[in-house]
């Protein structure tokens, strides 16, 4: 695809997310790595990553791809959102790129190999915004018989929603609020934007999971999870894996308590009454495992991180037979 189009002899619109900015020469967008150079969408992130580990893909989080699978994971810098919650805002709220770290493409796919990867996963920061490279490395990764993971704050343009279907194989989207009030006034977003970009996820060939960060007093009202609920289980599906995640104090929200466990699990409650099959709770203590949503069998044993195959061939429970959807081989 290309990644910008003419705007005027002074002006580009860069198409990766939908703020779809307008960049004048030499300016940079709301992500304040993509720029107008002379005439082309410039980003300055490419090959220049930021964060680069082996990870469990249960920390994505993934619970129906690739179970127990290793994932090279990658960031850059910058972002479109300006959550006061991020984990990682030391790489995400920044623009500044260090430019003597660089790994190309093929570089990323090599060493993927050498440490015999299963996936290739682009997170850390918002990797919408440095899609180009995304991108090249997912397609030459495809051809290596690597899969690539999007970990995103689903802010993508529709151009690189339907970009996408020809190379990635999964995305974990954050749903982090249903208020359209605290995406335009606190994450500078908007609640519609995501919401479409869920529904072409869930439309497309794409394996898609959400995660939902409970916070106290902001998304964790059972009005609102009642809300999400409703949205997924009928616009989206009731197959999709809903991840509920647990907030710690951290960035701007240091004054914030922790989420209590007695919310995750009200929220799961909630979940389930939506006929949603597949709830699960992270960043605390509790049983991660996957059952079958029709005979109640343990199918994937997970304890943390790490999680064993028990009890699914073929994508199918061996004790009833019933198809469990994911990505398993």
């Amino acid at each position: 695809m290309k990644y910008s189009r003419y705007k005027d002899e002074n002006s580009i619109t860069c198409l990766l997310c939908k703020h779809y900015c307008t960049l004048k020469k030499d300016k940079n967008g709301i992500c304040g790595i993509n720029y107008n150079i002379d005439g082309e969408l410039f980003n300055k992130a490419y090959s220049h990553p930021s964060a680069m580990h082996i990870d469990p893909i249960e920390k994505k989080p993934l619970y129906h791809f690739l179970p127990s699978s290793k994932s090279l994971s990658i960031g850059t810098v910058g972002c479109n959102f300006r959550c006061p919650f991020c984990q990682n805002y030391s790489i995400s709220q920044t623009s500044v790129v260090d430019e003597s770290v660089t790994y190309m493409p093929e570089d990323i796919v090599n060493i993927a190999m050498e440490n015999k990867t299963q996936s290739i996963s682009y997170t850390y920061n918002e990797p919408t915004i440095w899609y180009p490279y995304a991108k090249d490395i997912g397609v030459l990764a495809k051809e290596q018989g690597i899969k690539n993971v999007f970990v995103s704050s689903g802010f993508e343009s529709h151009e690189v929603l339907q970009d996408m279907n020809s190379w990635l194989d999964t995305a974990n989207i954050d749903l982090k609020s249903f208020s359209h009030d605290y995406y335009k006034k606190v994450l500078k977003t908007n609640l519609d934007g995501v919401l479409e970009s869920l529904i072409e996820f869930a439309n497309s060939n794409i394996w898609l999971e959400i995660t939902t960060l409970l916070i106290p007093d902001i998304n964790d009202s059972e009005a609102e999870i009642h809300k999400m609920a409703e949205f997924i289980s009928t616009k989206l599906g009731k197959d999709i894996p809903w991840h509920f995640s647990a907030f710690h104090p951290t960035y701007k929200m240091l004054d914030t308590p922790r989420t209590p466990i007695e919310t995750l699990i009200k929220a799961k409650e909630i979940a389930k009454s939506y006929g949603i099959k597949y709830i699960y709770l992270g960043n605390i203590q509790n049983d991660s495992s996957t059952y079958c949503y029709e005979c109640g069998a343990k199918l994937i044993d997970r304890n943390g991180f790490t999680s064993g195959m028990l009890n699914i061939e073929d994508g199918k429970c061996k004790a009833c037979g019933s198809s469990i959807k994911g990505v398993w081989k």
